[in-house]
This record gives C-alpha cells, sequence and structure tokens, in this order.
C-alpha cells in the first residue's frame, strides 16, 4: 500500500510486550532506494535515545491505529547497540546491530558498498555533528549512499531544462518499505502543480547544494499523467506513469 512518508512519521511502534517509541524517519540506500533502516524516537522510555530498526522486522501496519508492530521485545531494543547523538550512522554500527539482532542484509555490497568512500556532504548525518573534526572522523566510516528521507524534504529538482520545483513528501509502498516516488511542488513555473517522479528518475544528490537532478524534463512533467490524490495512484495509474516517461516497471 503506497503512504506518503509524513503520514507514516509518528506511527506508534509496538514491541511484542509493549510501545518502543514513534516512527522519526526513513534511512534508504540511494542505489535501491529500498529503506534500509527506520528510525524510531524511544521519547520518554529511553529519554528520547533514538533506535534503527530492520524492515525485515516490522509486521502487520494498522493505519486505522497509526501503528506498526515489530517482532521484538522492549528489552531486546533497549539493550541494543547504542547510536551516537553526534555522528552520521556508521557501517560499524550497522554491523553491530545486523549481529545484535540477526538480521540479513540484502547484499553485503548493498548494505556496506564495494568501496565506500565518503566526502564531508556524501550522506548528510540523522544527527546533527557537532563539529568540522567530527565529520572527518565520521565520514570514515560513513556509508555514502545511505540517504534520510527526512533530510530530502524542501530539496530543489532540477531537471536537464531548469527548476521543477521542490520535494515536498516521499511516497513509501509499506509492502517492501521502498521509497517508489518525489512528490514535487512545481511551484511558479506550474502553478504549483504537485507531480510524482520516480527514483528512476534520479541521476544524482548534492547535499552540499541541496538539490536532486533527474532526467526528465519540464515537457514530459507536463504532459504527464494528472493526479490529486495518493488514492488515485492504483496499478493502472502507475502504469501509465511509467509508460509515459519511459521508467522500468513499478513494483
Amino acid at each position: 500500500m503506497l503512504q506518503f512518508a509524513s503520514a507514516l512519521r509518528g506511527y506508534a511502534i509496538e514491541a511484542s510486550d509493549g510501545e518502543i517509541g514513534t516512527l522519526a524517519d526513513f534511512l534508504v540506500d540511494d542505489r535501491t532506494w529500498r529503506t534500509r533502516w527506520l528510525v524510531v524516537d524511544t521519547g520518554t522510555w529511553l529519554t528520547g535515545r533514538m533506535v534503527l530498526l530492520h524492515p525485515t522486522s516490522i509486521g502487520r501496519a494498522d493505519h486505522g491505529r497509526r501503528e506498526l508492530s515489530v517482532a521484538l521485545t522492549r528489552a531486546q531494543v533497549e539493550a541494543s547497540p547504542e547510536l551516537s547523538q553526534h555522528e552520521p550512522v556508521s557501517m560499524q554500527m550497522e554491523r553491530h546491530l545486523y549481529d545484535y539482532y540477526g538480521w540479513e542484509p540484502d547484499t553485503l555490497e548493498y548494505a556496506f558498498g564495494a568501496n565506500p568512500i565518503a566526502s564531508r556532504f556524501s550522506a548528510p548525518p540523522f544527527f546533527p555533528v557537532a563539529s568540522d573534526g567530527d565529520i572527518a572522523l565520521a565520514a570514515r566510516d560513513c556509508d555514502p549512499h545511505l540517504r534520510s528521507l527526512e533530510a530530502i524534504r524542501g530539496y530543489h529538482m532540477l531537471g536537464p531544462d531548469g527548476a521543477l520545483g521542490k520535494v515536498e513528501n516521499v511516497v513509501i509502498d509499506d509492502a517492501g518499505w521502498s521509497a517508489s516516488y518525489l512528490v514535487a511542488d512545481t511551484g511558479r513555473w506550474w502553478s504549483g502543480t504537485q507531480v510524482l517522479v520516480s527514483h528512476h528518475a534520479v541521476k544524482d544528490i548534492s547535499w552540499a547544494e541541496r538539490e536532486i537532478h533527474v532526467d526528465i524534463t519540464r515537457s514530459q512533467v507536463k504532459a504527464s499523467p494528472p493526479w490529486s490524490a495518493l488514492g488515485d495512484v492504483d496499478k493502472d495509474y502507475e502504469k501509465d506513469l511509467h509508460d509515459h516517461y519511459d521508467w522500468p516497471g513499478h513494483q
């Protein structure tokens, strides 16, 4: 089922023996746009500590109650490796989490990168970094392909013939927790019409400039199948949209 990422934020995360917190963000691999980690704010239970949960641990989604169930206990989450509040999520931390919970990454190359090289702006940290020294230290073990969906909101989307708008939201498929589409507000050049842009169109992300570069033109966007609500985006609409842009088949 397709859901706006903004609508999923704040969902209660229910362990087998009680609530552990609320959903705060999604960390995705920018090569596949699959969610690698769900970021959970534990609130008053663990004094605002953030924890990462792998999508395979997520069970039933109750959209009526705004809840996601996880196949874990509160004790397991409490004893899990702790994230630093002042550094990016490191590959070492990811390895610790995989080992602790017994989770398996999709592939080691996609999980940790075949030859990961991180620059200061290649992957923005989910947690604020305190200094340039912290940035340099953390970047040594930072996966340059791990991206925060919350950080993408507000980024300028640029096509080969000019600006297309700003990213207002992300559409998540909660069946596989992949980021299927970016929602772009076209702003002045097309009266603020909102359009869906598949991750297949993304060519590059500049964290330094807060820009997402795509390979679609303004004329293609104007001629794309219209939509007004997420409920309009069914399999037939997705087929028409992908056929229009010649994107690979939708999932």
